[in-house]
């Protein structure tokens, strides 16, 4: 691949697995989204997005058609999928699929993205987790809809890409009350620096919920999206400059 991208040692090991997680570095839009933007709502030109599209599929070795993407929403919803989604909106927040020749894509801005593979079962999973969706159970969702297609918890390896870091994860109390209410001992995901307000561990959460979904093999890759913005499309680093931004894509395909 000669686009800038990070991948797992884990999942590098696997013969059969195509996996990369790109950054912004390396692509072909200008401006506020300057870099690889990936994004063809967030007002960039949707022609130089679909340019950056197709040098992330030729990094893959892949065309275009082949790429499986989703009206991320931030919900619980996982699709199991059999061919690219061509013509169709479909509102979800990971993909899981035993068909060869696909790659799965999932766009963030801050989020976690999580990519997976059961290589024995010939089974692979992508996961947007943003808070919400983590807290309400993405991750244990998409590790359940793997098993249906034939995957082992056990044999299952996760990579966590490039996501928001607690020390640049503040939140309020209506957060904190929120995620406590839908988990009541989890105030170890929160820590409190010298600016005096609580900042949540959102890879750190995502991560223990994969060894709760009975995952074992758990790569981190990549740094924090907010504390380096010229590496990675940052969400709130944009905002907090009175901006926006574009997205990165992690993706995964059996070959």
């Amino acid at each position: 691949m000669n686009v800038p991208h990070e991948q797992s040692p884990s999942l590098i090991a696997m013969p059969d697995i195509r996996h990369a997680f790109f950054g912004r570095q390396g692509g072909l839009s200008s401006g506020i989204y300057a870099g690889l933007n990936v994004s063809d709502t967030g007002g960039d030109d949707p022609d130089v997005v679909a340019d950056n599209r197709k040098l992330i599929a030729a990094a893959m070795g892949v065309e275009p058609r082949q790429f499986v993407l989703l009206k991320q929403v931030h919900s619980t919803r996982v699709v199991p999928v059999t061919g690219p989604l061509t013509g169709q909106t479909v509102e979800a927040d990971a993909i899981v699929s035993a068909r060869r020749g696909l790659v799965l894509g999932i766009m963030t801005a801050d989020c976690t993205p999580v990519l997976l593979a059961d290589p024995e079962a010939g089974v692979i999973g992508a996961a947007h987790a943003g808070w919400r969706g983590a807290a309400e159970g993405i991750i244990g969702n998409t590790v359940a809809a793997m098993q249906e297609l034939g995957a082992t918890p056990a044999r299952i390896v996760a990579a966590i890409g490039p996501t928001i870091s607690a020390p640049n994860y503040e939140v309020g109390a209506q957060f904190k009350a929120d995620f406590l209410a839908l988990h009541p001992d989890g105030d170890a995901y929160f820590s409190v620096p010298e600016s005096g307000r609580d900042h949540f561990d959102l890879p750190g959460f995502v991560t223990d919920q994969l060894r709760a979904a009975g995952v074992e093999r758990i790569d981190l890759v990549g740094g924090c999206t907010y504390g380096s913005p010229d590496k990675y499309f940052s969400h709130r680093h944009a905002t907090h400059q009175g901006t926006t931004t574009g997205r990165q894509i992690a993706v995964i395909g059996l070959t």
